[in-house]
């Protein structure tokens, strides 16, 4: 299934303001939320769509990217996947419940105010991954190793010795908010705030665990497999979602940020989709005609050279350029013919060429209606 436009998710336009989408989110996800449309799977999945689209255009980066590329310049990332883009229903009530204050009941989502609690979100990692043409012609999935903070395996996240380590916070009794009336001039108001006895999280640790002491992260490193599609360039950044550091105490972990480099080429140029390559031939190649093979990213190719040809003409191979990163077909390969002056003659030969010296099809006669290399390469860039 084709996944929507993530403006037409929101009902938004491509100008809206950081405020703008996130009302309209909040519209979408009170309209759709599991606890208005109970059983209603339909409901479920525009919530997750909702989510989904949020995720990328509140995010500057992820919406730049969005903006450059649509849906393929989100692969790998949470956008990545079908609907939600893999969140999952307590995901999407953890990271974004702040949103809808007090709907639902406990300031945030419904289900026993789940959004009242604190949740950590572990930080981004970024990491440069180096691309040959080659891969990037073809789309690539590359295992890398990554150094970063993992869940403590000695209390599975928790921060706690073991299970009758952790209590329910007394001051606010596991919601991780506590409530004060205020008297003030215009009558009794009610305020919320983060419970400080427990810093939101709803529970206490009475016995740390030994090995994180406390924190439910060490210092590890897991092996992350990431798919990079056909078509990208230097520094175009694919966010994939959950791969970043572990968070404190199960919270919610980062997103591993893929910047990618590209490796220079042996004997191609790139320009946007378009390759560029010089073939040299012979002076007697070019005035008599040839036929020569030529490299591509997949093999090589032969293109025939007219008797004749002048130096610096430009032949054009359809399709054998790099593929376009939101499937709008192939740039081209560019083949620059450039005749070759030999440096060092022996004596016979530079008597050879004496004699045609003075030929008149040796005599340089450039033709008014050639055009000038500048004209040939501005026609191929614009």
């Amino acid at each position: 299934m084709s996944k929507r436009d993530y403006y037409e998710v929101l009902e938004v336009s491509k100008s809206a303001s950081a405020d703008e989408l996130k009302k309209a989110y909040r519209k979408m996800a009170i309209k759709y939320h599991p606890d208005k449309n109970p059983g209603d799977k339909a409901a479920e999945e525009k919530f997750k769509e909702a989510a989904e689209a949020y995720e990328v255009l509140s995010d500057p980066q992820k919406k730049a990217r969005y903006d450059q590329f649509g849906h393929a310049g989100m692969a790998g990332s949470h956008a990545g996947g079908g609907h939600g883009g893999g969140y999952s229903m307590d995901d999407i009530f953890s990271q974004f419940g702040d949103i809808f204050g007090g709907a639902f009941g406990g300031g945030g989502f419904g289900g026993g105010g789940r959004g009242g609690r604190r949740v950590a979100r572990g930080s981004n990692l970024r990491i440069k991954v180096k691309l040959t043409l080659e891969e990037i012609a073809t789309g690539v999935e590359k295992k890398l190793k990554v150094a970063k903070y993992v869940s403590c395996d000695k209390c599975n996240g928790s921060g706690a010795h073991n299970a009758g380590s952790m209590s329910t916070c007394g001051t606010c009794r596991g919601s991780g908010q506590v409530h004060r009336i205020m008297n003030t001039m215009l009558g009794q108001m009610q305020t919320t705030a983060t419970c400080p006895q427990c810093n939101g999280e709803g529970q206490i640790i009475t016995d740390k665990c030994k090995s994180c002491h406390g924190d439910g992260i060490v210092r590890g490193e897991d092996v992350v497999t990431v798919k990079i599609p056909a078509g990208v360039h230097e520094g175009i950044q694919l966010s994939v979602n959950g791969k970043g550091n572990a968070a404190p105490r199960g919270g919610i972990p980062g997103d591993l940020i893929v910047v990618i480099e590209e490796a220079e080429h042996e004997h191609f140029m790139r320009e946007g989709n378009n390759l560029f390559f010089e073939q040299h031939i012979s002076i007697i190649d070019a005035a008599m005609g040839t036929q020569v093979d030529v490299p591509t990213l997949d093999g090589k190719a032969r293109i025939k050279v007219d008797a004749g040809t002048q130096s610096g003409k430009v032949l054009r191979l359809k399709g054998k350029g790099v593929p376009d990163i939101n499937g709008y077909g192939k740039g081209d390969l560019l083949v620059s013919i450039q005749v070759w002056t030999p440096k060092h003659l022996s004596s016979d030969e530079k008597k050879l060429l004496e004699k045609l010296r003075e030929s008149e099809n040796f005599k340089p006669k450039p033709g008014t209606k050639d055009k000038s290399f500048f004209d040939r390469m501005k026609e191929y860039f614009d």
